[in-house]
């Protein structure tokens, strides 16, 4: 046994290099660089060692869980505000409801309470002017004219002698579209007409929307606006194509205890009430208990009030107290104001709505909430 481990050991020494030869210290070299290389690969297999980590593994997939959380978030946000207390995303195109439509005219009243440097120390008057000459120059018979269209924006229409300076009106309304864009130009002034005369403690007046803008092509002929200096006939011609008798005729009329008259638009001058931003029956007491006489300038014809000589009525007014079917409807109405209001409000409604191609029926007019309510 011990002599086969005596060769065995012997056989070891011949067969094993020698360390001190030139290829054994090659070898030696060689085993640092074979385990370079191998530890150099990057084997999905392998675990790479402690010092290469940098941060927390954990931090990063618990971040990526957030981002992850906040886009769900985000996206259900878009497509249910409802959930985060905002409003329901519309579907579909935007039809404007009521509430909408409040929206506008509160921006208008809101407007018209910021802004009186104009006049009398309001907008109103002359807004109520665009909505009523918007619409009146609708003619029965043909079909054409009246309050769809806002035709005025054009220069045919918006320069005829009736319209002068309503542009102060057409460009007090402008920040309004801007701010509601879906509202036509034809719905925006019959609305700020509305808001106008409840502005200044007028009767309700019922608004259906249903308007469009049409383009210069729709503009009408000069003339179908009434003219200040003419007769009765003129008056009844005026208001007679578009359909409206006398009661309404002279209802209609009393638009006129609002606002004044301007030497650089009409030629006239002076206001026909005291109180020409407040909507009352003034117009037809003033006119049936003051005296009046011609006014003694070098302007076209109108009257002047003998006491005070500061109001004005033109002589289509005094046409009214001198026409006995006219007159008794002024004094019905100086008598009551409620009675005024009521025919007024009517008047003004069927006026505004004339040769209007309406999709909704007229149980669906909706009243706007003043700032008085």
């Amino acid at each position: 046994m011990a002599s086969a481990s005596r060769t065995f050991t012997r056989a070891l020494r011949t067969a094993g290099p020698n360390l001190r030869t030139p290829s054994a210290r090659s070898a030696r070299y060689a085993v640092p660089q074979y385990a370079f290389r191998a530890q150099s690969r990057g084997y999905a297999s392998e675990s790479e060692p402690k010092e290469k980590y940098e941060g927390n593994p954990k931090g990063m997939l618990w971040g990526a869980v957030g981002l992850l959380t906040l886009a769900a978030g985000y996206g259900l946000y878009r497509q249910k505000p409802e959930l985060f207390g905002q409003e329901a995303k519309a579907k579909g195109p935007f039809v404007p409801k009521y509430e909408d439509y409040q929206k506008v005219y509160d921006a208008v009243a809101k407007k018209l309470q910021d802004e009186d440097d104009y006049d009398d120390g309001s907008y109103g008057p002359v807004l109520l002017r665009l909505a009523w000459h918007a619409s009146g120059t609708y003619d029965a018979e043909t079909g054409t004219g009246g309050s769809n269209g806002a035709t005025m924006r054009f220069a045919p229409e918006g320069d005829h002698g009736a319209n002068a300076g309503l542009k102060a009106a057409r460009d007090f309304l402008e920040p309004i579209k801007e701010q509601f864009p879906w509202i036509s130009y034809s719905d925006l002034w019959i609305l700020s007409g509305i808001c106008a005369i409840q502005e200044m403690q007028g009767p309700k007046i019922p608004f259906r929307p249903g308007r469009t803008d049409r383009d210069v092509s729709f503009c009408t002929p000069d003339g179908r606006l009434p003219d200040a200096s003419k007769d009765r006939k003129h008056i009844r011609a005026i208001f007679g194509r578009m359909g409206f008798d006398d009661r309404e005729m002279v209802a209609l009329s009393g638009a006129h205890a609002l606002g004044r008259c301007h030497t650089d638009r009409s030629g006239y001058d002076g206001p026909w009430t005291f109180s020409p931003t407040t909507l009352t029956n003034d117009y037809y007491k003033l006119l049936l208990e003051e005296k009046w006489q011609w006014k003694k300038w070098n302007g076209p014809k109108q009257y002047e009030d003998v006491k005070t000589k500061s109001l004005m009525m033109l002589p289509t007014d005094m046409e009214i107290v001198k026409d006995k079917t006219f007159r008794k409807h002024a004094e019905r109405y100086a008598k009551d104001n409620d009675v005024f209001f009521k025919e007024f409000a009517d008047a003004v409604l069927k006026l505004f709505e004339l040769g209007v191609p309406f999709t909704v029926s007229e149980d669906q007019r909706w009243t706007f909430k003043s700032s008085f309510d």
